[in-house]
């Protein structure tokens, strides 16, 4: 499997993005688990992008991540247009049960950080019943605020490290996460901490996920946005649309550079 520094990185927005399947990802964490030196896995979409150009520590955490891997149909567009083409989309909610049967034949120790209160418990659970060579070794729902000081979530790294883990999943939301992870990794070493938004609630069945055709025309957003209005409008509505703009200015600065008319 190629490192991080051979493997093919597409730029959307200054947000890398590795150009692998979801074969070749699950590849790649096994090698970061099999190095024993630690790593961060995120998996951007269209927020991740807006945000990336907003929020310094945001970038910071890109800049250190191991593995970029594409959560979202129409970033897999934009680097299309751009002509890039990232191979297809590997969103976390489809990575996490190929992942844990991966973990499950090679033995790691897996670690359920995140959901809110019992939902990583019953997603263990669930776990332990069709995959029962899985080792979840611990599972924990903090509640954590990235803009208070470091220390006031330092048990959460604490119980972490005292599981032993070779991979946790994290889902916190985005950027919490990303920005966590980042915090964490050295710390947690030689765990390898993947970002991995709502696939806890996914897994533990208290969440459905968007019908399958809707996933593929790129409308989970949608199914999203129509479950919890409340909660995701200003994302969809007011700030998502910015990607279409990071896409654009890319485009023109290419063809500026390209010297055409």
């Amino acid at each position: 499997m190629p490192s991080s520094s051979s493997r093919r990185r597409v730029h959307i927005g200054g947000v890398p993005i590795d150009a692998l399947d979801l074969e070749g990802a699950i590849s790649a964490i096994e090698d970061l688990v099999s190095r024993g030196e630690g790593g961060a896995v995120f998996t951007p979409n269209v927020d991740h992008v807006v945000e990336h150009g907003e929020n310094p520590r945001l970038r910071e955490a890109y800049l250190r991540a191991d593995l970029s891997l594409v959560d979202g149909l129409p970033v897999v567009w934009a680097s299309r247009l751009m002509g890039q083409a990232l191979p297809e989309r590997v969103a976390g909610s489809d990575l996490v049960l190929p992942l844990m049967q991966r973990a499950s034949d090679r033995s790691w120790r897996v670690f359920l950080l995140g959901g809110q209160e019992g939902v990583a418990a019953l997603a263990a659970e669930r776990l332990s019943r069709s995959m029962p060579r899985l080792q979840v070794v611990g599972t924990l729902a903090p509640r954590i605020d990235m803009n208070q000081p470091r220390e006031s979530r330092a048990h959460v790294g604490e119980a972490v490290r005292a599981a032993h883990p070779n991979l946790v999943v994290v889902g916190f939301g985005a950027p919490k996460q990303e920005l966590w992870i980042h915090e964490s990794r050295d710390a947690l070493k030689p765990a390898v901490l993947l970002g991995l938004g709502a696939s806890i609630d996914f897994m533990a069945g208290t969440v459905p996920r968007a019908p399958e055709w809707m996933a593929r025309s790129g409308l989970e957003w949608f199914y999203r946005l129509l479950r919890e209005p409340r909660r995701l409008w200003r994302r969809y509505f007011l700030k998502d649309p910015k990607f279409a703009l990071i896409v654009l200015r890319t485009l023109l600065a290419q063809k500026a550079g390209r010297g055409e008319p």
